[in-house]
């Protein structure tokens, strides 16, 4: 059960709702907004989101136990300047990871660009944390599978300028319920960590870690992009980035000051401010 009581008196929480079920929590708090809510920031939490969505025509799979939220705030609270806001969903990334790696000690915790939360074993070093059989000519080979999907961010922008942040937070489920297509790829602070763990103690940790980040972000944005690039999992990857009618593969540099992808394409180092991204090499 989340104790929204002790959310409002521990966090920068305005106004809270607590659902059983909803279809989306970006959906109800962009309905609030419409309805002219003025408490904020607010906050949308369910048990179980059945219609929840990722980026593109992407859903989020939200399983019992998990941390399905959204936080309804002005742009004032993500950022004093407009070209800020490409960073919000970076911020809120950083927060995630921040607030979930000390319940994984045993992994890494980090971020896939632009949104993904991803957690790997410790125990193996670079970039990747699992090993493939020893290979022909005598070296190892890292695989991305070993990376698991912890958490992923959905910011929407209303037309008023204020901002819906939605978090979707693998916490208390577990991939045995998760359908077939995310086996490999998804994973959960339950299964990773071997225990279930108090949700209101993640929420209020996360959301304590969100409002630091967005006063980070208003204050020196850059340093929002340095975490995110000491960060980034992608690093020394070949990255393939869909935009539009353009797909563009190089291999990843990180991330710049101001949140773009960087990579390094036969026509030299590009950024990128939006775009899907797969995996190559």
């Amino acid at each position: 059960m989340i104790d929204v009581v002790r959310i409002l008196r521990e966090t920068f929480v305005a106004r809270a709702e607590h659902h059983p079920t909803l279809g989306s929590t970006n959906d109800r708090a962009a309905q609030c907004a419409a309805q002219g809510v003025k408490e904020l920031p607010l906050l949308i939490v369910v048990d179980e989101q059945t219609a929840g969505r990722g980026r593109g025509a992407n859903r989020w799979w939200t399983g019992r136990g998990a941390l399905a939220m959204s936080l309804l705030v002005d742009v004032e609270t993500v950022a004093t300047e407009r070209n800020c806001s490409p960073l919000a969903a970076l911020a809120a990334a950083v927060a995630v990871a921040d607030a979930v790696a000390p319940l994984l000690p045993n992994h890494t915790v980090g971020l896939n660009w632009p949104n993904d939360v991803m957690a790997c074993e410790k125990k193996v070093s670079g970039t990747f944390c699992a090993k493939r059989p020893m290979g022909q000519s005598g070296k190892r080979f890292l695989t991305p599978f070993s990376r698991r999907k912890l958490a992923g961010i959905l910011i929407e922008v209303l037309t008023d300028r204020r901002h819906v942040i939605g978090i979707g937070l693998n916490a208390n489920n577990t991939l045995a319920d998760a359908p077939a297509e995310l086996q490999s790829t998804a994973g959960t602070i339950r299964d990773l960590s071997g225990k279930t763990h108090d949700r209101t103690d993640i929420l209020v940790d996360l959301l304590k870690r969100l409002e630091q980040a967005f006063s980070e972000l208003r204050q020196e944005p850059a340093n929002i992009a340095a975490r995110a690039d000491a960060l980034c999992l992608q690093r020394g990857r070949t990255l393939t980035l869909q935009l539009g009618d353009r797909r563009a593969t190089g291999r990843c540099r990180g991330i710049a000051h101001d949140g773009a992808l960087l990579l390094e394409t036969s026509v030299g180092v590009e950024a990128f401010y939006s775009g899907c991204v797969n995996d190559s090499i």
